[in-house]
């Protein structure tokens, strides 16, 4: 430990020789107090082995806790992975391995004394049930280091004042999707003024900027080449998701659907439908939609209600469906529906390929048995949501997704994966954009004689928006690459969604007090994305949703 420094030498706190094996050494530890809070809360809520749906509800702030927690420890092991490689290939500079000290030494601190699940919920140990002698076994000499030496006053400094130019951290991509990146890049930036009017004047993403989207190939990326795709990989999806929500969330979220769509019917459908399908929604020649969640549903997918009834080969849909993203534009409907009327749950959900025509303003939904509305929302308006109310509405039977009734929810199991993923990329996006916003303001503006920037108060947020963004960031990636090699990843898709989602939020709340007073105005695009960045936290599975399902994957994982 003679590399350690004095208190007076904070800054130089951890040399960088020894930084990745300090957290090397300090992982063992940080998965040991993970393993025991495994147990203690196997204990509590699933005694004979499998969880107990009474216990878990009346344990639920435990449970919930344990996710974050088991987030945390995977973000840090995936952070240090991302340093190894940049090591590894002699890329490991000063800002990348201060970017992990701060991390590891502020998730440690938090991990030991208090961890906020939100603004107004903080987790402590003993509310895991782990004792005074488990937290002491965590705080080993190399994690006491790594949080007395971390997220300090000086390394928050030095963050900001290497990050001044906008220079945020290697990402570690290869190169081809660093080449990716740049060119998304390219088209965010160039689209950014525009997007930010079109929030103002709550107006659609202009069609011809859908269309450039389309012949860049965005709405294929991932749709085998056989099927008329690009053919790439769920990390090159992340990459060009970042890249454009960082512009707009719009941007990155226009291939949502398409992405949804089309992983629906290349696991589910039949031949036909994938030869029918497939081609046009890459090219964008066919735009889809999800429509999926009911007034009275939400997360409890297995009790909708809207039902089909097959009669004279075709289904007529009857029912109400709500926060559709992107519908009146959209000429394919994903609709999940209720073919079995004598069901109750999950079992008698189908999927259906409801095709519709692209509505206008005027007449959103012009098709008989069809009527709705938008939705007025705070942010995320490029695309506009909608209500929709069916009475009989017709869909050919030949639609019905993989041609068997009843797998509808399992269908859309099988999407979850790859949806949030995509979702925590947008958000590492939107969290990129606030910090860059939050930098180029605090740079700008001056105030007691210099630019606000060099203030510990400003400089400090903006470079813990630096750490936090990246290990999001990482721990995104890390996902992509597990579904990339076909490996189950809802486990780390859902801590990715949840971790990147509270990051973005964060950032753009940090971003907007830099601002002060001109960040409440909404000629400022900080206002945006503030109001963009809350819904993070909600859609593709609440946080609290992303939790249930994080601890009952891992809990599932320790009775195998």
């Amino acid at each position: 430990m003679s590399s350690l420094a004095t208190p007076e030498n904070s800054l130089r706190a951890i040399l960088l020789s020894d930084l990745l094996d300090l957290c090397q050494a300090a992982l063992p530890a940080l998965e040991r107090f993970e393993d025991v809070a495994h147990r203690s809360l196997q204990e509590r809520i699933a005694p004979s082995g499998r969880v107990d749906a009474a216990l878990l509800e009346q344990e639920q702030f435990a449970a919930h806790g344990f996710a974050w927690l088991a987030t945390y420890v995977a973000c840090l092991r995936e952070s240090l992975h991302w340093a190894q490689r940049l090591q590894a290939q002699g890329a490991l500079g000063e800002l990348e391995a201060l970017i992990l000290q701060a991390g590891w030494g502020e998730y440690l601190a938090q991990l030991t004394g208090g961890l906020a699940l939100s603004q107004v919920e903080v987790l402590r140990p003993q509310d895991l049930g782990l004792s005074e002698e488990v937290v002491a076994d965590l705080l080993t000499p190399q994690v006491r280091c790594l949080i007395n030496s971390g997220n300090t006053s000086a390394v928050r400094q030095r963050i900001a004042e290497l990050s001044t130019d906008g220079h945020f951290g290697n990402r570690g991509l290869d190169e081809t999707d660093a080449l990716i990146a740049e060119q998304f890049q390219r088209f965010a930036d160039e689209h950014a003024e525009a997007a930010h009017q079109w929030h103002l004047a709550d107006a659609l993403i202009p069609m011809e900027v859908v269309q450039s989207l389309a012949d860049l190939g965005v709405f294929g990326l991932t749709i085998p080449e056989e099927n008329g795709g690009l053919g790439l990989g769920k990390t090159a999806m992340c990459v060009v998701t970042e890249e454009l929500s960082r512009g707009y969330i719009g941007l990155g979220s226009l291939g949502t659907r398409s992405e949804i769509a089309a992983e629906l019917i290349r696991l589910g459908g039949t031949p036909e439908q994938k030869e029918r399908w497939l081609p046009k929604i890459s090219t964008g020649e066919i735009l889809p939609t999800a429509v999926f969640t009911e007034p009275n549903t939400g997360s409890d997918l297995g009790s909708l209600r809207t039902r089909a009834r097959l009669a004279d080969g075709a289904y007529r849909v009857t029912g109400n469906k709500t926060w559709i993203t992107h519908a009146a534009r959209s000429d394919l409907m994903t609709l999940l529906v209720r073919t079995d009327p004598s069901s109750d749950n999950y079992r008698g959900l189908s999927m259906l390929l409801a095709e519709k025509p692209r509505g206008t303003d005027e007449a959103p939904f012009p098709a008989p048995g069809m009527s709705g509305g938008e939705i007025q929302v705070l942010g995320y308006r490029g695309m506009k949501e909608y209500e929709i109310a069916f009475d009989d509405f017709e869909v050919p039977a030949a639609n019905l997704l993989g041609g068997v009734e009843g797998q509808g929810f399992k269908q859309l199991m099988a999407t979850f994966e790859s949806a949030r993923i995509q979702t925590a990329a947008r958000a590492v996006g939107v969290a990129q954009n606030a910090m860059e916003l939050g930098l180029a303001y605090a740079k700008s503006r001056n105030q007691f004689g210099k630019a606000i920037h060099g203030f510990p108060r400003v400089s400090g947020k903006l470079a813990w928006m630096v750490v936090e963004t990246m290990l999001a960031r990482q721990l995104t990636l890390h996902a992509a690459r597990e579904k990339d090699q076909e490996r189950r990843c809802d486990i780390e898709a859902g801590m990715a969604k949840l971790l990147a989602a509270r990051v973005a939020w964060a950032n753009a709340d940090a971003a907007l007090q830099i601002h002060g007073g001109n960040g409440y105005a909404q000629e400022y695009p900080i206002s945006r994305v503030l109001c963009d960045a809350r819904i993070l936290n909600i859609f593709e599975g609440a946080a609290e949703i992303q939790a249930q399902v994080i601890t009952r994957g891992l809990l599932a994982q320790g009775r195998n």
